[in-house]
């Protein structure tokens, strides 16, 4: 059997989870189901990056000792994952023994190789961003004060600590960037990286020895390793590195990291440089995400616009709120958030859209067909159109998964629903019935069917809601993966009494935004 190995960023602990961990966690899940349901054997993982300078500020703030407020924060995860019914196979924490046992021997892997030498950085760097920027990167400000690119403002560092020879692998890197043009997407990023290599790479600083919190150098005591290359190995450890005899080690190297587009440059630069020098395979794609904002405003605590997950969840449920954040804009771009836009998504798509489809033919079933399932009857062309597009959607679909485009994912789907609802109304089965019985049968039979793949293919995205239509469609739990699609319904089942699966929403006075 195949393997698929695929990865959130382990998600940083210095505050409560937000849309932007959501959005990242319900994209991974919506991949990994995919590829369950395509029978492949998969492995998904997600966790929490807890050391580092900000955690180590964000705990002193808090009033707590770092590893009191890295469990409770990362708790907050555990519960996000759990509420978006996200389906990951294990959840680490860069506290945990075994990411420490496996983020020092590849520490001494990278030592030994002589890729990790003494030194001392000197030069910009920015606390928020745990990251380390030139003078031609920062703006400076009419009051003095420097910014990196990213907005954070950076503060002069000078200490000893080691460095990675990150300089020596830019051929390398170039060279697999040409010959793999799919690891890094999408393309705009991909050229991002590049530009980056080409300017010239400078080594990079591993450690630091101005705080504490963090996995102490092997021999050192004194320097903890650099957040990033601390957190980057969890990819690795996760499965149980250094041991690569073990039996989740068949998943390395990963197929898929999954990021936001802030944190790209570490996955795509300094990860397979790492991997190179400890001579691992490198993930084959690292794909980011966009960014979302609130009514075209960035979200910050300040402007109190964060858009809570939980709180979503609370008012809309979980599977309108997965759909939400996969259907509303391309994956890959930023994105706007606002309730009214998830609320037209929810009355359009799903209870005007399949909700609706759904319901009509259930419904004709059970008041003209004693609510069995019609017997498949001979097809006429319409009937061969539908269910042509019915049949080619799983292979359409594994394309556009290959290149995470779930919009389009998405779109092929409301494709199907768009001409289901066209056929219902072209063949009036309403009307059969009083002209032709044995006809609206195996109309019925045919929208079923179509129905059936659509909700098929939908349970990545909304499992419980999609578990419920294949629940009235008399579908199996043995038969809902893709191999079950070769096979029709069979013939004469009973079908339970139909239920709207996706009510239409009213929104509550003065809550439109």
């Amino acid at each position: 059997m195949s393997t698929y190995y695929l990865t959130t960023p382990i998600f940083y602990v210095n505050g409560s989870p937000h849309i932007g961990h959501a959005y990242t966690a319900v994209a991974a899940d919506v991949i990994a189901r995919f590829r369950r349901l395509q029978g492949v054997d998969t492995y998904f993982l997600s966790g929490t990056d807890e050391h580092g300078q900000k955690v180590e500020k964000a705990a002193a703030e808090a009033g707590l000792a770092p590893r009191a407020f890295t469990d409770a924060v990362s708790g907050q995860f555990r519960a996000m994952l759990a509420m978006l019914d996200v389906s990951n196979d294990d959840f680490i924490r860069t506290t945990e023994p075994r990411h420490k046992a496996g983020a020092t021997a590849l520490w001494q892997k990278l030592a030994a190789s002589g890729d990790i030498y003494p030194g001392h950085y000197e030069g910009w760097y920015a606390v928020r961003d745990e990251d380390f920027y030139t003078e031609a990167d920062l703006t400076t400000l009419a009051d003095g004060t420097r910014l990196a690119p990213t907005g954070a403002p950076v503060e002069w560092v000078r200490e000893p600590n080691y460095l990675f020879r990150l300089s020596a692998y830019a051929d390398r890197l170039l060279a697999h960037y040409e010959a793999h043009p799919e690891f890094v997407g999408p393309a705009g990023k991909r050229n991002e990286m590049l530009s980056f290599i080409r300017g010239g790479l400078r080594d990079l600083s591993v450690s630091r020895s101005s705080f504490r919190w963090g996995i102490p150098v092997p021999g050192d005591p004194d320097q903890v390793m650099y957040v990033w290359l601390d957190a980057l190995a969890n990819y690795i450890t996760a499965l149980g590195y250094p041991d690569q005899t073990g039996p989740l080690w068949r998943f390395w190297p990963a197929d898929l990291h999954l990021v936001g587009k802030d944190i790209q440059r570490f996955h795509a630069i300094y990860w397979p440089a790492f991997l190179m020098a400890a001579g691992l395979p490198v993930p084959r794609r690292i794909f980011a995400h966009g960014w979302w904002t609130r009514d075209g405003a960035k979200m910050s605590k300040s402007l109190g616009n964060v858009v809570d997950p939980f709180d979503l969840v609370t008012k809309y449920g979980v599977d309108a709120t997965r759909f939400f954040l996969l259907r509303e804009v391309p994956f890959g771009n930023d994105g706007d958030f606002s309730h009214r836009a998830l609320v037209g998504r929810l009355n359009t798509d799903l209870a005007n859209g399949i909700g609706n489809l759904a319901q009509r033919t259930l419904s004709l079933v059970a008041k003209n067909c004693e609510g069995r399932l019609p017997d498949a009857g001979p097809r006429q062309p319409a009937d061969t159109a539908l269910l042509e597009l019915a049949d080619a959607l799983p292979t359409v679909l594994a394309g556009a998964f290959e290149r995470q485009a779930l919009h389009e994912a998405l779109d092929e789907v409301w494709r199907l629903v768009r001409a289901a609802d066209s056929y219902i109304d072209q063949m009036a089965p309403w009307s059969l019935r009083r002209t032709d019985v044995a006809r609206m049968g195996h109309v019925l039979r045919v929208l079923a069917e179509a129905i059936r793949v659509a909700a098929v293919v939908l349970q990545p995205f909304m499992p419980a809601s999609m578990g419920r239509l294949l629940d009235q469609l008399g579908v199996s739990a043995d038969a809902r993966d893709l191999a079950a699609l070769q096979a029709p319904l069979p013939d004469g089942i009973v079908l339970p009494a139909p239920q709207g699966v996706f009510p239409r929403w009213v929104e509550d006075a003065g809550a439109s935004r």
